[in-house]
């Protein structure tokens, strides 16, 4: 039987670089495997996080890249493949040809933990393998578990072998409590992040002991690891705690999250990008590429190279459009307003808390 392997995936964001200072930290004995997923398209600060991070590692992060063979850089080799046709929202060739695709070549048949920077402030899975092979651990959340392993263990046919496996714990005069949520049946009444949520509060690391002894029940990786650290880990990582784990690491806050001041029309704003990925990625926001413009002119003028054929990296916007100066006048008029109606509503010290309105971290869902 080979033996479990643990990875992490490093982005080249905030969360998954946090992640890794954090599993290096406190769990050293983890023989934790580190990758990152190079498409040759990246920012120069996404490269100097990645090295930042060997050197507090101590380990090499193992580049994988897609299209070994080919003398191009991998994503320009698989654009070629694709006629032009630019990746989208619906379309990620981008994320299945340039990251998971490699990182499944990665894995091979291997048993894998797969550990995923997704933060207790976040309200989503990210991409979860579907190979059996890949088991997902969130370390920075309440429930480090995914979501299909939460599905087995709180269904209503397994109720009676999660109250037994909660029988052989000490719960601390809270046994009559468990009992109770435990037997609620789910219905469309009393649904499942209901019970999730009820179980984590009466003792995130109880829940965890009951579902690592559930696992060995079945044939997910973790079924062939006689312990597992984080069992006892009731730490739930924010934002904020993010930003301190790199400063305070040494390692560094990537510098395309900072802060730029502009001004325009008499007001002044500042700007910054909200992810990491590519520089010509589809998902950023407007003003995220007239800062690609302002800030890295030389990269955009290469992303609008890719754009022929009808092919527009933002729909129904081609970039020669975006960066006319009426156009980028009023894409800052609208983000300035957007940001002063949202300092009410947050109150965080990073700019990233403001300018991001649906963060995904670039292809951070692609680190399975």
């Amino acid at each position: 039987m080979s033996k479990v392997r643990h990875l992490l995936g490093i982005s080249g964001g905030k969360d998954s670089a946090a992640l890794g200072i954090y599993m290096k930290k406190k769990y050293p004995n983890l023989d934790i495997e580190y990758y990152t997923s190079d498409t040759g398209k990246e920012l120069d600060e996404t490269y100097q996080l990645i090295d930042n991070l060997e050197i507090f590692l101590g380990k090499k992060i193992i580049r994988l890249t897609g299209a070994d063979n080919s003398p191009e850089l991998p994503f320009d080799h698989f654009i070629k493949m694709f006629n032009g046709y630019l990746p989208s929202s619906n379309a990620r060739w981008c994320t299945k040809k340039l990251k998971l695709d490699p990182f499944e070549k990665f894995v091979g048949n291997d048993p894998v933990i797969s550990y995923v920077g997704i933060r207790g402030d976040e309200d989503r899975e990210g991409y979860i393998s579907k190979k059996s092979n890949i088991q997902s651990i969130f370390p920075f959340r309440k429930n480090i578990w995914s979501e299909d392993v939460i599905n087995k263990f709180l269904a209503n046919s397994n109720i009676q072998l999660v109250n037994s496996l909660y029988g052989g714990l000490s719960l601390n005069g809270k046994t009559e409590r468990a009992n109770e949520i435990i037997h609620s049946t789910l219905s469309s009444t009393f649904n499942q992040q209901q019970k999730l949520n009820q179980l984590l509060d009466l003792g995130i690391k109880e829940f965890n002991a009951a579902v690592f002894e559930f696992l060995k029940t079945t044939n997910y990786p973790l079924s062939k690891e006689p312990s597992f650290d984080l069992i006892d880990n009731d730490e739930i990582l924010i934002r904020d705690d993010i930003f301190n784990i790199l400063e305070t690491s040494g390692v560094g806050v990537p510098a395309y999250y900072k802060a730029v001041e502009f001004e325009i029309n008499g007001k002044t704003s500042s700007y910054s990008r909200s992810r990491s990925g590519c520089f010509f990625c589809f998902y950023q926001q407007k003003i995220e590429w007239v800062w690609l413009y302002e800030q890295h002119n030389e990269l955009f003028l290469k992303a609008m190279e890719y754009e022929k054929d009808g092919y527009t990296w933002i729909q129904d916007e081609p970039l020669s459009e975006l960066i006319k100066p009426d156009r980028i006048e009023r894409i800052k008029e609208e983000y300035i307003k957007r940001t002063e109606s949202k300092k009410n509503k947050i109150q965080s010290p990073y700019l990233l808390d403001i300018l991001s309105e649906a963060e995904d971290e670039g292809c951070a869902s692609c680190f399975i």
